[in-house]
Order: C-alpha cells, then sequence, then structure tokens
C-alpha cells in the first residue's frame, strides 16, 4: 500500500502535467483545428445557458479557491486568521459553489445523455468528461461533510503541505496524504487523472481562456440602413 501511495501521490502528479504540457503543446501543433469546445449551443439552447453559466462560474471560484487554499504557506495567513477558521471558511465557500457547479455539470450531462441532437454530434470523450467532473464534484463535497469531523484544520495543513511540496518539487510529498481519509485521496487523485486526459479531449480548450476580454475596449456596431428605390417598370 505504501508503494502505491508513493506512486499516486509523488510520481503520478508529475506525470499527469507532463502528459499536460507536452499534450497540449503536440494537439496544438499537430492538430490545431480540433483545439475547441466543441459547443452545441446552434443545435439546442434548451438548459445550456443556465448549466453552463452555472458550470463555468462554479468552476473557476473551486479552481481559485484550491490555488490559493493550498498553495498559500501557513506563515503568510496566520497573522490575519486561523487554521480552523480558515478551514470553515473552505467548507462554507466551496459547498456553494460546488452546489452550484454540481447543478451545472447535471444539466448539462443530462443534456447530453437525452437530446438526441446533441448526442449525436458528440463522442465518447464530451461524455466521459462530464462524468468524471461530475464524479470529481461529488468526491468534493463529501469531503466537505469528512472534513466536519475534523474542524480543527489538521488534515487542510496536510493537504497544503502535499500540494507546496509538489509544486517545489520536493521528496516526501506523498507521507502527508498517507492516512488522511480515502476520500481526500479520491479527489486528489481523479483530478490529476483529469489533467491527464485534458489534452485528448475538450478540456484542452482551458488554455484559451479569453483574458484579454477583459481590458478589450468596446466593439462599436452600426446598423447599416438600406435604401429603397422604386421606380416605374418598361
Amino acid at each position: 500500500m505504501n508503494y502505491l501511495n508513493q506512486f499516486a501521490f509523488q510520481f503520478y502528479p508529475y506525470i499527469a502535467v507532463a502528459v499536460l504540457l507536452i499534450g497540449s503543446w503536440a494537439r496544438y501543433d499537430k492538430a490545431m483545428y480540433s483545439w475547441r469546445t466543441g459547443s452545441s449551443q446552434l443545435l439546442s439552447d434548451r438548459g445550456m445557458r443556465i448549466g453552463s453559466n452555472c458550470f463555468h462560474i462554479g468552476i473557476l471560484a473551486i479552481l481559485g479557491g484550491h490555488l490559493v487554499g493550498l498553495l498559500t504557506p501557513h506563515w503568510m495567513y496566520e497573522p490575519f486568521i486561523t487554521t480552523a477558521q480558515k478551514q470553515l471558511l473552505a467548507m462554507v465557500v466551496g459547498g456553494i459553489f460546488g452546489v452550484l457547479c454540481l447543478v451545472g455539470i447535471s444539466i448539462l450531462l443530462l443534456r447530453r445523455l437525452t437530446n438526441p441532437r446533441v448526442r449525436a454530434t458528440g463522442n465518447f470523450g464530451d461524455i466521459l468528461v462530464l462524468v468524471l467532473i461530475f464524479a470529481q464534484l461529488c468526491l468534493g463535497l463529501y469531503s466537505i461533510r469528512i472534513s466536519a469531523d475534523h474542524l480543527d484544520g489538521s488534515v487542510m495543513v496536510m493537504l497544503a503541505e502535499w500540494a507546496q511540496h509538489i509544486v517545489t518539487f520536493r521528496a516526501g510529498a506523498a507521507d502527508f496524504v498517507l492516512d488522511v481519509h480515502w476520500v481526500f485521496k479520491a479527489h486528489i487523485f481523479l483530478g490529476m487523472t483529469l489533467l491527464l486526459i485534458a489534452p485528448f479531449t475538450r478540456l484542452v480548450h482551458v488554455w484559451s481562456i479569453p483574458i484579454s476580454y477583459l481590458w478589450r475596449p468596446y466593439q462599436v456596431v452600426r446598423r447599416r440602413q438600406a435604401t429603397l428605390h422604386y421606380g416605374r417598370r418598361e
């Protein structure tokens, strides 16, 4: 079990990130025109707007919270907030946006499975991505329930130490998650798996987030009036 733990939480993260980077570069270089979201909104708009908005708002907030929460060293936030308070904040905010994201992904998954036109134009990878993200959200929300049993924040500190050891290429990262609850391990492993498959699915479009839209000037659109000419037919 220790060997599996070492592979899953010491080496697998680097494998997943390497495949993400190299695979994304190769796909952009060899199949540039496949680099897209594959939107099906034109086929059917029903449920798309609310599902997509809920999902994207939720997932962006969750990803931002994970990055800040896991990669911020303890000494940086200790003067302002205790570990227990930080965990409680993460549980509340993560729970709200997790439910919002779960509602969105449920709508999109149901739409993908039940709408004949949308399903006909999709592929196995589209459904697989939605199912895996749905499972990841369920694991994340269940981890909140488990976190309620240890509100001192000790497990959150161990998870943060694991993440910080990984991003700084330090050994011993897997030791921090050796004895944590299985749901945290499954959540981490599935998250790494999503990174691993991203270059081969529509998830690759996350590299193309249009950040420039935030400071892009407004586009001026002028309506062109048609002039009608009437004349006598000879």
